[in-house]
Formats: structure tokens, C-alpha cells, sequence
């Protein structure tokens, strides 16, 4: 990351210490940025924390406001209006190893009134370019668009992005079979390959994880957080399954077989059952798709947009008519809805349907009924969730069950890791340099780091001024030294980002993003250049610039 000018002059931006001189507009109002507390996400309110500091000496009064999980995730993703700027992370999905999700889904104006672009992002040519790519089959062609797609990115920096954290976990070898535990790319070796195949050792056959963050809901029709979907993963089948090589693999759909470029036939795996008894047909399997299309389940909605029609053409087998040809398809539906009773959820729906400020992600079912490996045993909110295993599931777990204990404070997950409370450290956002160092001393511990997919960053919210300034957020992105903060912050183990994509997904990933220069002068120059000014101290929009939102 060395040469932002090269990066961004590319792009239309000209930046010169020596530019224009402009009067004054209005002073800005002070900027609040939301972060998780320190026990429960070190290298958040770390990262936070540097990047305030340095906000300020361009001029701004930036207030840090620490808050739970729970509270962040509703102010942010209800609240559209409502907030500044905030810390925030997309954890690594298997569905993630398609760059669909990410840069269409995150940032396409479609998705902003209720979907995963909740900062409010618009950019036609950055639409146009991304919904290319969907259509594009020949695969070298549509990396070229996601490579542009990520350029525009860099150049209009609609978030902060700063790293894509080595994920750190460790396990109590002297229990499971380290032959048995498997790393994910791009997810590391928590995911439901290890959790199925996880081989006891001994007579503890219960994996024992933790968690930093508490779960918001355990429901197949909302995506509510990290956390929220290993256990999503888990209750609920899917078509396909991302494998360990991050390809799309048969699952509850025992074959697939493209049939034409739109037309995909699914042939579903005989004998499953939900966990209530009752068989999984394909008239379920249609209903999840159909309760996706819907207005029910707005967060899954883009996943399915593609669809015209599922046609059953009988018992086992159904065809997918998409509107048109889908390279992500695969990945981005089949592998990521989850397969979900007809017979319970349909009256669910109908009843939802009547209320106008309620939809299915309000919708929590006392027992959550799926037809995956392991079914629901109980919820001890804010304290613990433990899952059986289903035995009589295609795919049975080795293990007897899979209990999830919420342990906010970092340090304490560490001394039940090496109590044997916990297993399985399944959540580290500590220093990876202390667990490292304790598993050396403890000898009974197995330490494993995988780049993620996922990343960290810093959300803006552009309905709000200064935000909605190209400028503004580029000055604000460039002044942070991304190498401080995976030092400072992560201790080193993460690699600096400048892109949505990983270099995990090195065929994805445009490398000529990842060149550019920062620093507080970088950042003053960009200001200057659009019309900023400080005075007494205090930075100023442009001339005519009023202040909307007060202080």
C-alpha cells in the first residue's frame, strides 16, 4: 500500500496540497462512531480508538460511542438515518467465496432501503458493472468486471476498509483428532465440515464453543449475525454445500445438471426428514424459495431475484428457470437458502403477511425445526445454546451435541479453554500472540490462523452529511495507515485491506487496489482540494455548504 495518488488519480481525483482557495462553509457537527467494548472485541474498539485520533487532527470533534452488540446491530441496521459511522465486520460465509454477495449485495442501490447496503451507497456505474458480472458466464470476462468494480470502489471509498483478520482458533487436542478438524479456506476451521467430521479422541463426545457476541435469533429466514448463522448452518440443509475448497457441492439436492446457460435441475436426496418426523419434499423445498421471494424475508430476497419459475417435474426431481444465465447461482442461491418446513412455516408466513410492521425476521419459532446434522435442544438466553446431534441425518456428526456457551470477555474464554470449560475456542478476537504462547505452555493445545474473507471496517452512512461526499469519505479512509492498525489493532495477524474481497480469493481479488499512500497530509490534501478548510481548529465545508443535521 504505497501510492494512493497512483491509485486514485486513475479515477478522475486530483489531489494537490496547493489547490484553490475557497471560503468557508459551516462548521461540522461533531461525528459520533459506535464501537463494541473492549472486553468483548479488542481489536475493534483498539481500531476505533487510533482511528478517532486521527479523524481529529484533520480538524473533526469525533465522539466514540461503546455499545453492545445487540444494540449496535439494531441502531445500524433499523435505524438507517439514525447513525454516523460505526465499526463493523462481514465474517467469512462459505457462500462468500463467490464475489456476488459481497460486491453486489453490499453496494447495489437495490439492496440499500432494507438490504445489506445499509450505509445507502449509489453509484449507476458501479450498478451497471456488478449486475454485468451476474450474467457473465465466461469466467475470465467476469473477473475483469469484478476487478473494475473494486477499482470504483477504491476511488469512491463508500466504507473505511481496513483488514481482513488472520481468524484464530484452537482446539484441546488430547479431545479431538486433529486429523478430523478441517481448515476452510477463507473461514479457518470453525465451520460444519469440522463440526461433522470432528472425531473424539476419548469419552467427551459434546464440542464446547464460545462466543463473544450473543445471538439475536436463531431463525433460516434472517441473516442476524455471525455468530447466528454457524447455528443456522447447522439446524437447516441447504441444495449444495461450499466444500472445503470453496466450490459448491451437492448436499440435500443429491445431483445437479445445468440443463441450458438458465435452466438448472435439481434432484433431491432421498429420505430426509425434518426434525419433527415429517418428510422433506419438494414442495418444501420450492416453498423456501418461494417465502425468499416474497416481502417476508427482505434479507434473503436478492438471492432469488433471478428466478422466473421452480417447476416440480415430480417426486424428487425440479428445474430452476432463471431470468437470466446466473455464473453465481450455484453459490450465491442454491448453496445459500435454507431448506425450511412448509408445514410450519407457511402459516407462519400468511399470518406475517397481515401485519404491516412485522415480517419473518421477527419471527422466532420456540423450537427451531430444520433437517440438518443437528437439531435444536435449548436456548439459555444471553447464557447458552446446546444442539443434538441427528443421527439420522445423511451426513451424521461424530459428536453427541454442539454447545455454543456466550462468554463476552475475551480473557475469560481463555481461562475456560485451558480449564477445559470450553474445547473448542471457536471466537478469538484477542492477540493470537498470547493464545499462541499458552498452547505452547499448556501442550494440549492445537493453535490454528487462516486468512479470512471476511473483513473488518469502518461503515459510513451516506444519508447523513458529510458522508454522502465522495471527497469527504476519501479524506477520512486516506488519513488511516492500514499497516498501524493490523499492527496496533490485530497484533499482526491480519493482512491491510482496500477491497471487500480477500486476498484469499486470489483469483477475485484486483492486487491494484491494494497500492496507495496515506497519512494525515494525504487526507489534508484531499480536503483542500474539494473546498474544506480549518479554522480555529475546526474543520468547515466548502463555501455554501450549510450544516443539516445540527450538533
Amino acid at each position: 500500500m504505497k501510492n494512493l495518488f497512483k491509485a486514485t488519480t486513475a479515477f478522475g481525483l486530483a489531489l494537490s496540497v496547493a489547490g484553490p482557495v475557497f471560503a468557508a462553509g459551516d462548521e461540522i457537527r461533531e461525528i459520533t462512531i459506535f464501537s463494541r467494548p473492549q472486553a468483548a472485541q479488542p481489536s475493534e474498539f483498539q481500531f476505533v480508538q487510533l482511528i478517532a485520533q486521527e479523524w481529529r487532527r484533520l480538524g473533526l470533534d469525533v465522539n466514540i460511542e461503546v455499545m453492545p452488540w445487540e444494540q449496535m446491530a439494531d441502531i445500524v441496521w433499523y435505524n438507517r438515518d439514525d447513525w454516523d459511522t460505526t465499526g463493523w465486520q462481514m465474517v467469512g460465509r462459505p457462500e462468500r467465496s463467490d464475489p456476488d454477495e459481497l460486491i453486489f449485495n453490499l453496494f447495489h442501490t437495490t439492496t440499500a432501503p432494507t438490504g445489506y447496503n445499509f450505509i445507502g451507497y449509489e453509484n449507476p456505474e458501479y450498478d451497471a458493472i456488478v449486475e454485468a458480472q451476474r450474467t457473465e458466464t465466461d469466467i475470465d470476462a467476469r473477473r475483469d468486471l469484478i476487478h473494475r468494480a473494486q477499482a470504483i470502489l477504491a476511488a469512491d471509498q463508500p466504507n473505511l476498509m481496513l483488514a481482513h483478520p488472520q481468524s484464530t482458533f484452537a482446539y484441546d487436542n488430547t479431545v479431538w483428532d486433529p486429523d478430523s478438524v478441517i481448515d476452510q479456506g477463507g473461514i479457518g476451521i470453525r465451520n460444519t465440515w469440522t463440526f461433522i467430521n470432528l472425531e473424539p479422541l476419548g469419552d467427551q463426545r459434546d464440542v464446547v464453543l464460545n462466543s463473544t457476541d450473543n445471538v439475536q435469533g436463531i431463525n433460516p429466514l434472517w441473516i442476524s449475525g455471525g455468530t447466528d448463522s454457524w447455528i443456522t448452518e447447522l439446524i437447516w440443509d441447504r441444495l449444495l454445500r461450499i466444500g472445503p475448497d470453496g466450490l459448491p457441492q451437492p448436499w440435500a439436492a443429491e445431483s445437479y445438471e445445468w440443463l441450458d446457460d438458465s435452466t438448472v435441475e435439481i434432484v433431491l436426496r432421498d429420505g430426509m426428514t425434518w426434525h419433527d418426523g415429517e418428510p422433506v419434499t419438494v414442495e418444501d423445498v420450492v416453498f423456501s424459495f418461494e417465502a425468499a421471494m416474497g416481502d417476508e424475508a427482505p434479507m434473503y430476497s436478492p438471492f432469488v431475484s433471478n428466478i422466473a419459475d421452480i417447476e416440480i417435474v415430480d417426486d424428487s426431481t425440479l428445474q430452476f428457470h432463471l431470468n437470466a444465465p446466473s455464473a453465481a447461482f450455484l453459490t450465491a442461491s442454491l448453496s445459500k437458502l435454507n431448506l425450511i418446513p412448509q408445514h410450519i412455516w407457511a402459516p407462519v408466513l400468511e399470518d406475517l403477511a397481515t401485519r404491516d410492521e412485522e415480517n419473518a425476521e421477527d419471527y422466532q419459532e420456540e423450537i427451531p425445526i430444520g433437517s440438518g446434522p443437528f437439531q435444536f435442544s435449548s436456548w439459555l438466553t444471553n447464557e447458552e445454546i446446546v444442539l443434538e446431534a441427528n443421527q439420522d441425518h445423511f451426513s451424521a456428526p461424530n459428536v453427541d451435541r454442539w454447545i455454543l456457551r456466550i462468554v463476552p470477555n475475551t480473557e475469560a474464554s481463555l481461562g475456560m479453554l485451558r480449564s477445559g470449560e470450553i474445547n473448542f475456542l471457536s471466537d478469538y478476537p484477542g492477540d493470537p500472540n498470547i493464545l499462541i504462547e499458552i498452547a505452547g505452555e499448556d501442550g494440549d493445545l492445537e493453535v490454528v490462523s487462516t486468512v479470512d474473507m471476511g473483513f473488518r471496517y469502518v461503515a459510513f452512512n451516506h444519508r447523513r452529511p458529510p458522508f454522502s461526499d465522495p471527497a469527504f469519505r476519501q479524506a477520512l479512509s486516506m488519513a488511516i495507515n492500514r499497516d498501524l492498525i493490523v499492527g496496533a489493532a490485530f497484533r499482526g495477524f491480519a493482512v491491510p485491506s482496500n477491497s471487500v474481497i480477500s486476498p484469499a480469493l486470489a483469483f477475485w481479488h484486483n492486487d491494484d487496489v491494494d497500492e496507495f499512500e496515506t497519512g494525515v497530509e494525504v487526507a489534508q490534501a484531499i480536503l483542500a482540494e474539494a473546498g474544506y478548510e480549518v479554522i480555529d481548529g475546526r474543520l468547515h465545508y466548502p463555501d455554501g455548504v450549510s450544516e443539516t443535521l445540527g450538533e
